[in-house]
């Protein structure tokens, strides 16, 4: 293409020209921000936000970033000398919204597995306040390993502790030179979990006991609940995007405009990271519990409630579902008449949560596909369904159709008797598709519908579905009438198809 990439000199030579992108603030600032991940997500969130923040005067500082796997994007971002473009675009207030911006919040990457040294000169810059992460879910787990020398360790948790053992060597355990930590990996009570990691290794290592009583008393690991839909390179229309932008951009990273950061604390550091001053939707609380199952009942209890139906109906996408005429309806029943009203919170908080999740579907910049969501959705169905569907039951002694419906759903979706490698073949509209789950989930299913074949016993089958308590965590068949209902409804489905089904639950003519 002949077109120049983006870098600090391209950036500082042609500002003038960017007309409809953004461009973050030049001037050298301090890194106060040490990052573990340089992938899509944090980029798209917490940069970002750092970005907003230089931008508006109230924080005047950057990350450095550190590759948190052998294999990753710290060259790339190191040859941008930090900027990338990021891509805000969505439905907000009933209206499209895209945002272009270059963001300049990072400073510089490193990689430890090859610059182990240079990652631990980091800990004696005295600027140094905040450390952030994004190593996925599985980042914060314990790995058996010898106290580093002169070579990076394997875990995340290693890394940090070493890290933070060179930082209070540095400055002698001063109490002011602790850490703020702040991890963003999507596991319950995340700060929780990496500071008991990072303990262990100080006990495991033989460090002092005043490292330990340095890492109680002067550092301060939060909880956090993070979400924003974020999807990242957009390969299908980046040269495109390029053409518009004059430049190539390498890390070009794309999300939706919605964004929440529930960060866990007494609002004790808000003055130094002033998020929620500046517009920013951000909550600081004392108690992250109800975010989280705002989040886990409403936006991922609605994923999970719909897509197997809608999918079984024919649609590809969530968007497809929501507006579609008849799967609309079940998605909106189900969330605004049946998860909604189970909800221990404000009902204008619950709304608006509400509200903002049905756009999010809608949004027509994210192919969000129903066969990837339906990925292990018997433990999906446990946690984000079932608590709902009990909690209603509860409060209004009835059961709530469209979530019951849900299990009748799921149970259709996984009907298949054979295998392709490790996924079970389910078939729609005579053409197969890959059942995802843990393999004894699978086979049981494969098991129960090959004694479907014989019998025809649709109560039966849900006596043994409901009945399996290492699915569930309880015999479902113990709530009178339970099963009864959710065998009338696979009926239906069976007898007719999917869509007639649900056609049928959302004319209330059962």
């Amino acid at each position: 293409m002949g077109m120049e990439r983006l870098n600090k000199r391209f950036l500082e030579e042609r500002k003038q020209l960017f007309n409809d992108v953004e461009v973050g603030p030049l001037e050298d600032m301090p890194e106060r921000i040490i990052q573990f991940g340089e992938g899509n997500f944090l980029r798209a969130f917490v940069d970002w936000m750092v970005n907003e923040m230089n931008r508006q005067g109230v924080f005047c500082g950057r990350a450095v970033v550190i590759q948190p796997i052998r294999q990753g994007l710290i060259d790339v971002l190191n040859e941008q000398d930090g900027l990338y473009t990021l891509l805000l675009r969505g439905i907000e207030g009933g209206r499209l919204v895209e945002k272009r911006e270059i963001i300049t919040s990072v400073s510089r990457g490193i990689n430890p597995y090859t610059h182990w040294n240079e990652f631990l000169e980091c800990a004696a810059n005295p600027d140094l306040r905040f450390m952030i992460s994004n190593t996925t879910e599985a980042g914060i787990a314990y790995i058996r390993e010898q106290m580093p020398v002169n070579e990076c360790p394997v875990s995340f948790p290693a890394k940090v502790t070493a890290f933070l053992y060179q930082r209070y060597r540095n400055f002698e355990g001063q109490h002011d030179k602790g850490m703020i930590i702040i991890p963003c990996e999507l596991i319950d009570r995340n700060g929780d979990a990496l500071k008991e990691i990072v303990l262990r290794y100080s006990r495991e290592w033989g460090l002092e006991d005043g490292f330990r009583a340095w890492l109680e008393n002067s550092n301060y690991f939060l909880n956090t609940l993070v979400d924003r839909i974020v999807s990242g390179y957009p390969k299908e229309e980046a040269e495109h995007i390029f053409e518009q932008l004059g430049y190539q951009d390498r890390l070009l990273d794309t999300g939706e405009v919605f964004h929440l950061w529930v960060i866990e604390d007494d609002q004790r550091f808000t003055r130094e990271l002033p998020f929620d001053k500046i517009g920013l939707n951000v909550v600081w609380t004392d108690d992250l519990q109800p975010y989280r199952t705002r989040k886990v009942r409403m936006l991922n209890g609605t994923h999970t409630m719909m897509v197997l139906a809608a999918y079984l109906c024919g649609l590809n996408t969530v968007r497809e579902a929501v507006e579609d005429p008849v799967m609309g309806r079940f998605i909106t029943r189900g969330l605004f008449e049946e998860i909604v009203p189970a909800l221990d919170l404000p009902e204008q908080e619950k709304e608006s949560f509400a509200a903002d999740t049905l756009e999010r579907f809608k949004n027509p910049f994210i192919k969000h596909y129903l066969l990837s969501i339906a990925l292990n959705s018997v433990s999906k169905w446990k946690v984000r369904v079932l608590p709902s569907l009990l909690d209603y039951l509860n409060r209004r002694r009835q059961f709530p159709q469209i979530l019951t419906f849900s299990l009748a759903a799921l149970i259709a979706f996984y009907r298949g008797t054979e295998f392709r490698g490790t996924a079970l073949l389910g078939t729609r509209d005579q053409e197969p598709y890959e059942i995802q789950d843990e393999m004894e989930i699978l086979e049981f299913f494969a098991h129960v519908w090959k004694e479907f074949q014989g019998n025809c016993d649709v109560d039966g089958l849900c006596g043994k579905v409901l009945g399996k308590r290492e699915f569930w965590g309880q015999d479902l068949n113990d709530i009178e009438g339970f099963r009864e209902a959710v065998a009338g409804y696979l009926h239906d489905i069976l007898s007719h198809g999917m869509k007639a089904a649900v056609e049928k639950l959302i004319r209330n003519e059962l």
